[in-house]
């Protein structure tokens, strides 16, 4: 995924406030939304407080832009890699978990940041809350797309099921520090798009 290259220079304001959330997102990953301060997040990017609260009132509103550029940065970065080769529809759904599986052998992989902020933001009206769960909604659609160009008979109900593979397949390789469920969770999905394909 695209990262900003450098902190330690000086830049434009809208240099500065992707200083704050990339540095915002390293933290909240690593150590979780609650557990890191703004000065903890003022000190990794080098930009100063008064700065900060002019580009987020609050640093609730710095987690949600925090969560909509990652959303939208996993999500592009999703489409990038299926469109990098010249795959038939079907292969195209299937390698949606050679991606994941991509993502969870890198080092940075260390869960689901969304899961991660709606198990802190347990509230289902909390503003972070409801923002992960876009996220989860926004993949769960993206894969509904490439499910009916792969001509899937119910493209709705495989999607749902490809997408709780996904979860699954995250959230037991990070408990186990393991790559394997999501080689398995890949088999199933295969198995999935095929039996759609042939289902009336």
């Amino acid at each position: 995924m695209n990262r900003v290259s450098s902190i330690a220079d000086g830049g434009g304001p809208r240099r500065k406030r992707d200083q704050l959330i990339e540095s915002a997102w390293t933290l909240f990953y690593r150590d979780g939304y609650h557990a890191t301060g703004i000065d903890r997040i003022l000190a990794e990017s080098q930009v100063a407080k008064m700065t900060l609260y002019h580009h987020f009132r609050s640093k609730e509103e710095l987690i949600l832009a925090v969560l909509e550029q990652h959303s939208r940065q996993t999500l592009d970065s999703l489409r990038q890699f299926l469109d990098a080769e010249n795959r038939s529809p079907e292969k195209r759904l299937e390698a949606v978990f050679d991606w994941l599986i991509a993502w969870i052998r890198s080092k940075r992989f260390r869960g689901c940041a969304f899961v991660k902020a709606m198990a802190e933001y347990q509230d289902l009206d909390d503003p972070i809350h409801r923002a992960a769960l876009a996220h989860k909604v926004a993949l769960t659609a993206e894969i509904r797309r490439l499910a009916i160009a792969a001509g899937s008979q119910k493209p709705r109900n495989l999607s749902e099921q490809l997408s709780l593979l996904w979860e699954g397949a995250i959230v037991r390789s990070h408990a186990f520090g393991d790559v394997t469920p999501a080689l398995r969770a890949r088999e199933a999905a295969k198995i999935l798009i095929r039996a759609s394909r042939r289902s009336h």
